[in-house]
C-alpha cells in the first residue's frame, strides 16, 4: 500500500474498488452495512471511476493479487453502482442515493430549484437569455413562476411571457445544457417535469398572479396579441367561475375548503358568489359565516386573492380526483 500513486486515490474511491474487487455479493453486504451518507460517497465514487488499471487495483487490493491478474483490471460506472445498490437494498434507499449521485440526467432539479429564492431566482434569470428563462419557468410550480415574473422588469416579463406560450417541445439536448447551468448555479441534481400546452400553463401562472398583476399583464399582453390574452382568459379559473358549479360541488368544496379562509374569501367576492355558499349551507351555519365575515372588518385585498386561491386550489384537486365537475371545456384544461 506504500505505491506512490495511491496518494492520488481518495478514500471513498479505494473503498469503491475494493468493494468491486471482493465481487458484488460480498461488496453488496459490505455497503449495505454503512451509514447513508458513507454509501452516497462510495456510490458517487464508483459512479465515476472508469476503468482502474491493474497495477493500481493490486496495490489496494494486494490479498487478491493473483485473482486480479488473471481476471485483469475492473470498470466502474453508474450502471455498476445501480445494479450493485438495487441488489443489496430497499428499492426506495436506493433510488435516493442513485438519485444524489445520478448527474445531469436525474430527476430532482426542478424539485429542488422550487426551493431557489424568489429574487435570487429572478436575478439569475435577468442575465440568462429570454428563451432559457421562458423554458425554466414553464416548469416550475405556477406560483413560484408567477411571483419570479412579477420581480423581473416588465418588459421582460412580457417577453418572456410570449416565449413561455410558444414553447412546444424542447430537444432533449437543449434541457440537459440548461440542466447542467441549473446544477453548476444551485448545486442540485438535475431533472425535468412532464410537458403541458403553454397556453394551459401560462392560465395557471396567471391565476396565481395578485390581480393587480393580473389585469395588468393581461391588459399588456391584450394590446399586443389581443387573442392570445382571450385564450389566457379562458383557459382560467376564477373564484367568480365557481358560480356555474353546481351545489353538490359546492357542498363538496365547502366541506374541504379551511374554514378560516372562506371568509376571507367571500369578503371581496360577488354577492352572487356569497349566495351561492350561504345557500348551501343550513341556516345556523350561514347565519355564522355571515357573522364571521361581518367581523372581519377592513380586509388587504391581498389576503382576499390569497384566501380565494386557496379555494380554487382546491376545486381544482377535487376536480382532478374526479370527486366534482367544474363545467364544461374547463376541467380537462387545468394543471394541478
Amino acid at each position: 500500500m506504500s505505491d506512490p500513486r495511491l496518494g492520488m486515490i481518495a478514500g471513498p474511491a479505494r473503498a469503491a474498488i475494493l468493494l468491486l474487487a471482493v465481487g458484488e455479493a460480498q461488496g453488496g453486504k459490505l455497503l449495505s452495512l454503512m451509514r447513508d451518507d458513507e454509501i452516497r460517497e462510495i456510490s458517487a465514487a464508483m459512479a465515476g471511476l472508469g476503468v482502474v488499471p491493474r497495477e493500481t487495483l493490486n496495490a489496494i487490493c494486494d490479498s487478491f493479487t493473483d485473482r486480479m491478474q488473471h481476471e485483469g483490471g475492473i470498470a466502474g460506472s453508474y450502471d455498476v453502482a445501480e445494479k450493485l445498490l438495487r441488489n443489496t437494498m430497499p428499492a426506495e434507499r436506493a433510488d435516493q442515493i442513485l438519485e444524489d449521485i445520478r448527474g445531469p440526467a436525474g430527476k430532482s432539479i426542478w424539485d429542488k430549484l422550487a426551493k431557489v429564492d424568489d429574487q435570487m431566482l429572478a436575478n439569475y434569470l435577468l442575465a440568462e437569455h429570454p428563451q432559457t428563462a421562458a423554458l425554466v419557468l414553464s416548469r416550475l410550480d405556477s406560483g413560484h413562476a408567477a411571483r419570479v415574473l412579477s420581480i423581473l422588469p416588465e418588459p421582460r416579463t412580457l417577453e418572456v411571457i410570449e416565449r413561455m406560450l410558444r414553447i412546444d417541445g424542447v430537444p432533449r439536448e437543449v434541457l440537459e445544457d440548461v440542466e447542467r447551468s441549473l446544477k453548476a448555479d444551485f448545486i442540485v441534481n438535475m431533472g425535468k417535469r412532464a410537458e403541458v400546452d403553454p397556453f394551459t400553463r401560462m392560465a395557471d401562472i396567471f391565476n396565481a398572479f395578485e390581480r393587480q398583476m393580473e389585469a395588468k399583464l393581461l391588459g399588456e399582453i391584450e394590446a399586443r396579441d389581443a387573442p392570445t390574452a382571450e385564450r389566457i382568459r379562458s383557459l382560467m379559473f376564477t373564484f367568480e367561475d365557481l358560480g356555474r358549479l353546481s351545489p353538490t360541488a359546492i357542498q363538496a368544496i365547502l366541506r374541504a375548503v379551511e374554514k378560516d379562509k372562506l371568509p376571507i374569501a367571500l369578503k371581496g367576492a360577488s354577492d352572487k358568489i356569497k349566495d351561492l355558499f350561504f345557500n348551501n349551507l343550513s341556516e345556523r351555519a350561514g347565519k355564522m359565516l355571515r357573522d364571521d365575515i361581518e367581523a372581519l372588518g377592513p380586509v388587504k385585498m391581498r389576503d382576499v386573492d390569497a384566501a380565494q386561491l386557496s379555494i380554487i386550489a382546491v376545486t381544482k384537486e377535487l376536480a382532478a380526483s374526479g370527486e366534482i365537475d367544474i363545467g364544461p371545456g374547463k376541467e380537462d384544461e387545468l394543471v394541478i
